[in-house]
């Protein structure tokens, strides 16, 4: 395990000095398209073993084997020059065919990324340190999924990338609870560096029995991501994932015509945690029904899954509590989502889960499209015992959400578990930040000799007071 950690560790330490890097996102930036390309050609020299007649779509020249492979290789001004001069403009203006998902791809990752390193030799230490790695020892590869699990959550804690990494908890049980079968097309518009679909992926690979299973499993995830940084390394992800060919678009998907999402279009799996209280881009808004248009990211997100998923499609995301409550156009979107799905369970999360990097209550929403919501079960996820928040070093963990899942499919009202008739939202104006009307108040044991010496206290204090008032 320490192995390959350590390789990492020595890579950003041989990054720190290097005086063209500067931050932490800087640096994850540089150590993706190396890994990227390095990662590639490990996958490339097995699909040559295994085709004989594959022809990799990264130029021979710039394959990682003949520049970055040999120890002894190109170093100094030589390598900078290389890599800004030659590697960079030929991947950003690859030619490729309109069919050609990976040639794409490559070509979107050097579009949106840079090389910041200015020392050839630094950069030739950090090349030889990553050669230790091979992405095709299935041990090695394993290993290696945990760390870059590791540093998407680093990345995630720096304020200044502004990316949410859902905790893998939540993304585990959001999709266990869905359950995604085997030839379902499954979808996340907002999929950040890809956590839910790396999620669902291990999911349905207990479900490949042979090489057709393996191919539908394939060609079934996709997703998409707008900044070019998480785009990177989603696509990374889901490479060490087993996904040859990853389908994930470097585009906005509410930048798609809302009526222009057809049958053809629509999928039977939603797992996202969309983007929320940040503003749409420019106009975005237009591409949505009048009824619907707002600049608040989270609710036209969730009118584009209502429109993306088919009938009898399933969905498991997550909510802040400001798209459960509001007037106007955020009315509109619950009314519309009550009416077109049935919204049968939310589950209330404490408020730190997404510490530190965002202070917001969430909500896990599980829904149904095709039917009318009848009524809406909630749950409210409490915090292990003794435990005040969740943090960096103590987040939420996937066995805390075990007596969820024994509740789910025998659901009785309890403590933390309540059920509302879809007649009294309506009454609240579809208002869904429903409070646990079970909770047990806590007993305040009360010291009534401390509350007399307290109260005797401030009367005294009081009196001093008065006392001076008057003298004055």
């Amino acid at each position: 395990m320490s192995n390959i950690a350590g390789t990492i560790k020595s890579i950003r330490d041989i990054f720190r000095k290097d005086p063209g890097l500067s931050g932490d996102a800087q640096r994850i930036e540089q150590l993706g398209w190396m890994i990227f390309l390095k990662l590639f050609d490990d996958k490339d020299k097995e699909k040559e073993i295994l085709n004989p007649k594959y022809k990799s779509p990264i130029p021979a020249e710039l394959q990682w084997r003949n520049w970055a492979e040999d120890d002894e290789g190109i170093t100094g001004d030589e390598l900078i020059n290389f890599v800004n001069n030659k590697l960079f403009p030929t991947l950003k203006n690859l030619t490729v065919s309109a069919d050609d998902r990976l040639g794409i791809t490559i070509r979107q990752i050097f579009d949106g990324t840079n090389n910041y390193m200015k020392s050839g030799t630094t950069f030739r230490q950090a090349i030889n340190k990553l050669n230790e790695i091979d992405f095709n020892s299935s041990k090695e590869h394993h290993v290696f999924n945990v760390i870059y699990e590791e540093i998407l959550q680093g990345l995630a804690a720096k304020k200044d990338t502004g990316e949410f990494y859902t905790p893998r908890a939540v993304t585990q049980f959001i999709v266990d609870m869905v359950n995604p079968k085997l030839g379902e097309k499954i979808t996340d518009p907002a999929c950040g560096t890809a956590g839910f679909l790396v999620c669902a992926i291990e999911h349905l690979k207990k479900q490949v029995k042979n090489i057709d299973d393996r191919k539908i499993l394939q060609e079934t995830v996709t997703g998409s991501e707008l900044k070019p940084l998480p785009f990177m390394l989603s696509v990374v992800n889901l490479i060490t994932h087993d996904i040859e060919v990853p389908q994930i678009e470097n585009s906005d998907s509410l930048s798609r015509e809302y009526n222009s999402i057809k049958q053809k279009d629509r999928v039977d799996i939603i797992v996202a945690n969309p983007p929320f209280g940040g503003v749409v881009g420019d106009g975005m808004e237009t591409n949505f029904p009048l009824n619907y248009r707002t600049k608040e990211s989270a609710d036209l997100f969730l009118i584009l899954f209502i429109q993306l998923l088919k009938d009898g499609g399933r969905a498991g995301i997550v909510l802040p509590d400001g798209s459960l409550t509001g007037d106007g156009v955020k009315q509109r979107v619950r009314q519309k989502l009550l009416e077109d799905c049935n919204v049968h369970t939310i589950v209330r999360l404490p408020q730190s889960v997404f510490a530190p990097y965002a202070t917001v209550n969430t909500n896990l929403i599980f829904f149904e499209k095709g039917k009318s919501t009848k009524e809406i079960w909630y749950y409210e996820h409490t915090l292990p015992e003794g435990q005040k928040a969740y943090s960096k070093t103590k987040p939420i963990r996937i066995e805390e959400f075990e007596p969820i899942k024994q509740w789910w499919n025998k659901r009785e009202e309890s403590e933390v578990a309540w059920k509302v008739p879809i007649q009294t939202i309506i009454d609240r104006n579809y208002d869904l930040d429903i409070k646990n009307p079970n909770k047990k108040e806590e007993e305040v044991v009360y010291d009534r000799m401390a509350i007399i010496e307290s109260l005797e206290k401030s009367l005294k204090k009081s009196t001093e007071l008065l006392n001076q008032l008057k003298t004055v």
